[in-house]
C-alpha cells in the first residue's frame, strides 16, 4: 500500500499501480460474482466488472423495471440474469446491492445461499453495523467485505466509460478464508475504483449517514431554503434570490472548489466577496457545529438507523414520501429553479 499524506496525516492507500486490473482478474478468476439488485449501484458495478473481464451475473425480481433495464444492458435471462434466489445460488461472491430496506427483506433468502467458502459483499455498512435492527448476521464461515464507491452508480459508470475512475473505500468485516483482503481490493479495482481507502464497516456507515444528512444533502437543502427565504422576505425577486443562492453555487463555485480547493476560491474572487466570506465563515461553522454533533450522535446511537427502518417499513411510506417531494418540487424556490435551468446558455 502507498502512504499518502493528507493534510499532515499519513494514510495508506491502494493504487492501481500496485494492484493492477490483471492482478484483480487473477484473484477473482474462479469466482462467479452475483450482483443482487439492479437499482442505484448495481448497474454501474455490474457493467464495469463485466467490461473488465469478470464473470458477472445479475439477480433481480422478474417483471420489474430493473429487470428490463438489465436486459437492455445486455444481461441475458437464464445465462447472466436470474431471479434473486437463483443468482445467489450460482454466485460465489454475492453482492448485496439492494436498498437498506431491501437487504433486510431478502436477508433470509441470501443467508440460505451463503454456503461455506462464499463471500458476502456490500457497498454500505448499514446492514452489518446495525445488525441488532436489521438481523443481518452472516455465517462465520464466509468472508464479508465492502467496497463503497464515493459517488453514485451513474457517476461510477460514466467515469469508467470516460477512461477514469471513482475512488472507493473498502473494508473487511470477516475473513474466513484468509483471502478476504485481496478479494475486497480486487473487487474495488473491478468496479472501476481509482484509489482505494481502507476503512471499517462502522466508520463507513457513520460517515456516510452523517454526510448525506449533513453537507451533501440535508444541510445543503436547509441552508439554501433559509437564504432564499431571507432574500425574498427582504424584497428580492425569485430569480435574483435563486441566482444568488443556488445558480452561482452549482454552476460556478462548487466545480471550481472541487478543482482547486477553497483557498483558491477565496483568492480568486473580489476583495469584497473574499473579505465577507472569510469574516462570516466562522460564524456559520460555530452555528452548525452543535447540529452536526447532534447528527453524529444520532447516527452512532443507532437512532437514525431505527428511524430509517421504521419509516421505510411503514405502510403507505411511498405515498408519504412522494407528498414530501412534491412539496419541495412545487415550492417557489425550486419552481424558480426549473425556469432558471431552462435559461442557461448552451
Amino acid at each position: 500500500m502507498a502512504t499518502i499524506n493528507f493534510g499532515g496525516v499519513d494514510e495508506t492507500v491502494i493504487t492501481r499501480d500496485e494492484f493492477p486490473l490483471s492482478k484483480a482478474r487473477e484473484v477473482l478468476k474462479d469466482e462467479v460474482i452475483a450482483v443482487i439488485g439492479y437499482g442505484v449501484q448495481g448497474p454501474g458495478q455490474a457493467l464495469n466488472m463485466r467490461d473488465n473481464g469478470f464473470n458477472v451475473i445479475v439477480g433481480q425480481r422478474k417483471d420489474s423495471p430493473s429487470w428490463e433495464r438489465a436486459i437492455s444492458d445486455g444481461f441475458v435471462e437464464g445465462e447472466t440474469l436470474f431471479s434473486i434466489e437463483e443468482a445467489a445460488e450460482r454466485g460465489t461472491i454475492i453482492c448485496n446491492l439492494l436498498s437498506d430496506a431491501g437487504q433486510i427483506a431478502v436477508w433470509p433468502t441470501l443467508k440460505e445461499k451463503l454456503t461455506p467458502g462464499k463471500t458476502l459483499y456490500f457497498s454500505h455498512g448499514f446492514g452489518i453495523t446495525f445488525k441488532e435492527q436489521t438481523n443481518i448476521i452472516p455465517p462465520a464461515d464466509v468472508d464479508v467485505i465492502l467496497v463503497a464507491p464515493k459517488g453514485s452508480g451513474t457517476s461510477l459508470r460514466r467515469l469508467f466509460l470516460a477512461g477514469g475512475g471513482l475512488n472507493s473505500s473498502f473494508a473487511v468485516f470477516q475473513d474466513a478464508s484468509g483471502k478476504a483482503f485481496e478479494k475486497a481490493v480486487a473487487m474495488g479495482i473491478g468496479v472501476g475504483s481509482g484509489y482505494l481507502f481502507e476503512t471499517d464497516f462502522k466508520k463507513e456507515v457513520y460517515s456516510d449517514l452523517t454526510g448525506e444528512r449533513g453537507v451533501l444533502m440535508g444541510a445543503l437543502a436547509g441552508i439554501i431554503e433559509a437564504q432564499y427565504q431571507v432574500l425574498r422576505q427582504r424584497g428580492h425577486s425569485p430569480s435574483e434570490a435563486f441566482n444568488e443562492t443556488v445558480e452561482e453555487l452549482t454552476q460556478s463555485l462548487v466545480p471550481l472548489v472541487g478543482e482547486n480547493g477553497m483557498d483558491w476560491m477565496f483568492s480568486n474572487c473580489s476583495v469584497t466577496a473574499q473579505r465577507g466570506a472569510l469574516d462570516w465563515k466562522g460564524k456559520f461553522r460555530e452555528a452548525t457545529l452543535p447540529v452536526l454533533n447532534e447528527l453524529y450522535d444520532s447516527v452512532a446511537s443507532g437512532k437514525e438507523a431505527e428511524r430509517t427502518i421504521q419509516r421505510g417499513s411503514t405502510p403507505g411510506y411511498r405515498q408519504e414520501l412522494e407528498a414530501e417531494l412534491k412539496e419541495v418540487r412545487d415550492s417557489e424556490l425550486w419552481q424558480t429553479g426549473a425556469v432558471v435551468r431552462k435559461l442557461r446558455s448552451k
